[in-house]
């Protein structure tokens, strides 16, 4: 049997704990492509959103899909920012590539994320959802788990070396 290389990579965590910053240098770093899920998410659930609104189960699943297909889609490999909050979430996501996803979990508490994201302009998560976030957050068994208190250059030191 040959070994599958692990080359999809979830960014994961709460909104605001920097899952775009850290995608964007470490795609530079590991010269694949990064992808922000919040840009597959469909327009109602943005609206959704938008309002003060948490998304449900139901609400995130076809995003959920996408995001698996996107995966599948790159064999070459790929980063993906998605929240991944929950391990029913993690299923759908690597369903039918179990063995080629990393789990990247980038937390922090909800004071530190809170004050991040009073400072975030133009994004349509508002701050008030930040709680139901962490209320459903299921944090990863497997995986490597980042403090999102360094700067962003030792977190991706830090990826690289648990790669």
């Amino acid at each position: 049997m040959t070994a599958t290389k692990k080359n999809i990579y979830f960014i994961m965590g709460v909104s605001g704990c920097g899952k775009t910053t850290i995608g964007t240098l470490l795609s530079k770093e590991l010269n694949i492509p990064f992808y922000d899920g919040d840009d597959f998410h469909p327009e109602v659930n943005v609206k959704k959103m938008e309002a003060g609104n948490a998304l449900n189960d139901r609400d995130r699943h076809d995003w959920l899909v996408r995001l698996n297909e996107l995966a599948i889609e790159h064999p070459d490999g790929a980063i993906i920012a998605c929240s991944s909050l929950k391990e029913a979430y993690r299923s759908i996501l690597c369903n039918n590539i179990e063995n080629r996803v990393v789990w990247i979990h980038l937390k922090g508490t909800f004071k530190e994320i809170s004050e991040r994201m009073s400072k975030r302009e133009n994004h349509y998560m508002p701050s008030s959802l930040l709680q139901s976030q962490f209320d459903v957050l299921e944090a990863p068994d497997n995986g490597i788990t980042v403090d999102i208190t360094k700067p962003p250059d030792q977190m991706i030191e830090g990826i690289l070396n648990q790669l």
